[in-house]
């Protein structure tokens, strides 16, 4: 018995030899996974710390990238473009996209195309010129789509909701990272990812995932529920609000 516990542990060691070094690991957290929305809302930052653990803490960091992506929420999109019809403005064209995130900010070490491959960057859809919306027509034109989702995506970049940046990440120390994330006024809410890419030599060696949420709260979560859940009443008392704000309206003009 003694003599089979002495050959496992034989074998037991030279495998642990013959194993590969542990490779680099991600571990990141965000400095706070929920937002609330309020009527005093103006926008806010989020920090995302992250550490790259490594069996040799004196690796070089040449070739080593991180990339940051916090997109969501997902949801189906219609873009449309504006013609002048006998002096009027209209809108004319359309394609409805299959899914396009509401909010997309990507912050990276370098420009992602020195980082990856593009058929990388693609898989992973990192940056904008890789968000993978689909018409959801099989007749639309490729190329007429790419326009409209071109011109969505320069609108979203003139809002503050998508944005990519090779200046957004710090690191205090050789293996110790922070990412700063502005989030507008005009953040939508709901349910978000925050994304961790490490990279070597142009390969993903490791990645992290963390859920974020955005938020209504107060009297701003009620409005919106009832929008939502009861439109036809929502409708019905926002009119009879408007009336009764103009019924008060004109007697105190009168009064005066």
């Amino acid at each position: 018995m003694r003599r089979a516990h002495a050959i496992l542990a034989l074998f037991g060691a030279a495998a642990l030899a013959l194993s590969p070094a542990r490779a680099e690991d991600l571990v990141s957290v965000l400095s706070k996974d929920l937002i609330e929305i309020r009527s005093n809302f103006t926008g806010t930052d989020i920090v995302l710390f992250g550490a790259i653990e490594s069996p040799d803490p004196f690796a070089s960091a040449e070739g080593r990238d991180i990339v940051v992506a916090i997109r969501g929420p997902d949801a189906p999109a219609t873009v449309r473009r504006k013609a002048r019809i006998a002096g009027v403005w209209i809108n004319r064209d359309s394609v409805t996209f299959d899914r396009l995130p509401g909010f997309y900010f990507v912050a990276a070490t370098r420009p992602l195309g020195d980082i990856a491959s593009p058929l990388i960057l693609q898989r992973f859809e990192l940056g904008l010129a890789n968000l993978a919306a689909r018409p959801l027509a099989d007749t639309e034109d490729s190329a007429a789509a790419a326009e409209f989702l071109g011109a969505a995506i320069r609108q979203k970049r003139e809002e503050g909701l998508y944005e990519e940046t090779t200046s957004g990440i710090e690191f205090s120390s050789h293996s110790v990272f922070r990412a700063r994330v502005p989030l507008p006024a005009t953040v939508p809410p709901g349910s978000y990812t925050a994304d961790v890419y490490l990279f070597r030599d142009g390969t993903v060696i490791s990645a992290q995932s963390t859920p974020l949420y955005v938020d209504k709260s107060g009297m701003e979560r009620r409005l919106y529920n009832l929008a939502h859940r009861e439109p036809l009443f929502y409708g019905i008392g926002a009119v009879l609000m408007a009336l009764l704000l103009g019924w008060m309206s004109s007697i105190l003009f009168r009064q005066s």
